[in-house]
């Protein structure tokens, strides 16, 4: 059974969804009526109240019908917003058919007001419980136990994203492994081996988890896995999950296109080369002029308290390594003293090419401050206007760092640097260097407007957190 908690959410998300298209309900009719590019009429309100009952209840009924309310859309991915659009498009296809049909007077300015103004709200209200039910993920709550069945290699893989991203609110609990790994109690990833593949029911009905995740080496054949499934059909409540043996690959690149019933998964070709197409550099060019004339009196405060501080220059130049490998001058604010470079050796030697010591002793006073926020890459914005970087991308690599780089690093210099990316996001300096490099090849194959798009909206809470800034 699982937890009552987890039962509840749907409930939860449910009365969110209720308070948002009733406040989407009211505001439609207010509008509908103060607004002077309606006509008046004295009926409209009367009308609109009446039949706003039966909006409201297809709406929910429409949610419920699309899927929205599952389990396993909360939390992540973009499935559920889809969902939600594309219900609440449903829903006023039927109602406007209603309408007609019954020749019921409805409002058509109320019609068009509620049902944007609905999606909008709708929208804002999966944000908002997303956002807490990934909190309360990390805290321990709403969360499902997981049983692993694979090779050591696999498992350990998924299980290093699992316990890193810890708002999916996926608990491992366990790993079972083939014949093969006979005499092994734990994997080097520490996780307990609890018998072998074969024995998924037994320990399914024993320890009786949310989530049975097979990763590749899981079984010899298709039909060992249809057979597991099988196995596992009386125990409703758990659900299966298949990771199959590709990995860092966007769903858009992918299809499931079945061939004489057999399921084959296509996968597209790398999007490197759209990452620098017409459309992202005018939508670099817009974007970082917009943020210029936001933010230049910011910018120039910082210039000039840096400066105050110590009498060097407010900015610093650095040569970096742009795509295909031409090198540039990348500007920053200066976050440290001006014999920064002098005072190497008092840092700890590093651990991976993008190392910063959580307490360097050469970082200003000023500078710990723009480091805290990343004020400090402002003055990149004059690199993107010139076409040297831009403001998603991974970031760019000292000459020095390149020389480090294995083939498969390489990849990064495809696209342009960016001011922020997957890598910054996701955790930044706290990340290991394996992380990162496996963030910035994802971004490369796998680019898209759209998660351009996130990545920035992802970096205000990121800077604003502080997380891994030093």
């Amino acid at each position: 059974m699982r937890p009552e908690g987890i039962k509840l959410l749907p409930w939860l998300v449910g009365a969110v969804d209720l308070v948002m298209i009733a406040i989407a309900t009211v505001l439609a009719i207010r509008f509908r009526v103060s607004l002077s590019i309606f006509d008046t009429a004295g009926d409209v309100l009367e009308n609109s109240s009446l039949a706003s009952g039966f909006f409201v209840g297809t709406w929910l009924v429409m949610l419920v019908f699309f899927g929205t309310y599952e389990l396993h859309v909360f939390g992540a991915g973009t499935e559920e917003f889809k969902l939600v659009v594309n219900a609440s498009f449903f829903t006023a296809a039927l109602v406007a058919t209603m309408a007609f049909l019954m020749q019921y007077p409805l409002s058509r300015g109320f019609f068009v007001l509620l049902f944007p103004i609905g999606v909008l709200l709708l929208v804002l209200g999966r944000l908002l419980t997303r956002r807490l039910i990934q909190r309360a993920r990390i805290a321990g709550h709403f969360n499902e136990k997981v049983l692993l069945v694979g090779t050591p290699g696999y498992i350990g893989e998924i299980y290093t994203v699992l316990d890193r991203e810890k708002w999916l609110g996926y608990q491992v609990m366990g790993c079972l492994v083939p014949s093969d790994y006979a005499g092994l109690e734990v994997t080097s990833s520490g996780i307990p081996v609890l018998g072998h593949s074969e024995e998924v029911r037994a320990v399914v009905d024993e320890l009786n988890p949310d989530i049975v995740f097979f990763t590749a080496g899981a079984v010899s054949s298709s039909t060992a896995l249809r057979r597991l499934a099988w196995d596992l059909e009386d125990h409703a409540h758990v659900q299966i999950i298949v990771a199959p043996n590709v990995t860092d690959v966007s769903s858009e690149r992918i299809s499931i296109r079945p061939v004489a019933g057999l399921p084959l998964m296509h996968l597209g070709r790398s999007r490197s080369q759209l990452a620098s197409n017409d459309a992202k550099r005018a939508f670099d060019l817009v974007g970082s002029v917009a943020i210029l004339v936001v933010l230049w009196p910011l910018l120039l405060g910082l210039m000039l308290w840096i400066k105050r501080h110590d009498g060097g220059p407010a900015l610093f130049r650095q040569v970096r390594v742009g795509r295909e490998g031409a090198e540039f001058t990348c500007l920053k604010l200066r976050s440290m003293s001006i014999d920064a470079e002098q005072r190497l050796t008092q840092v700890e030697a590093r651990d991976h090419v993008l190392f910063k010591s959580h307490d360097d002793p050469r970082v200003t006073r000023p500078g710990r401050f723009i480091r805290r926020f990343s004020l400090d890459e402002l003055p990149q914005l004059v690199n993107v206007l010139r076409g040297e970087m831009s403001l998603v991308g991974p970031r760019p690599p000292l000459p020095s760092e390149v020389e480090q780089y294995e083939d498969d690093m390489l990849r990064r210099l495809n696209v342009l640097p960016g001011m922020t990316g997957l890598w910054q996001v996701s955790g930044r300096s706290d990340l290991s260097w394996e992380d990162t490099v496996r963030l910035d090849l994802y971004y490369v194959d796998n680019w898209s407007m759209v998660q351009d798009l996130l990545i920035l909206a992802r970096t205000v809470s990121a800077v604003m957190g502080s997380r891994g800034a030093y």
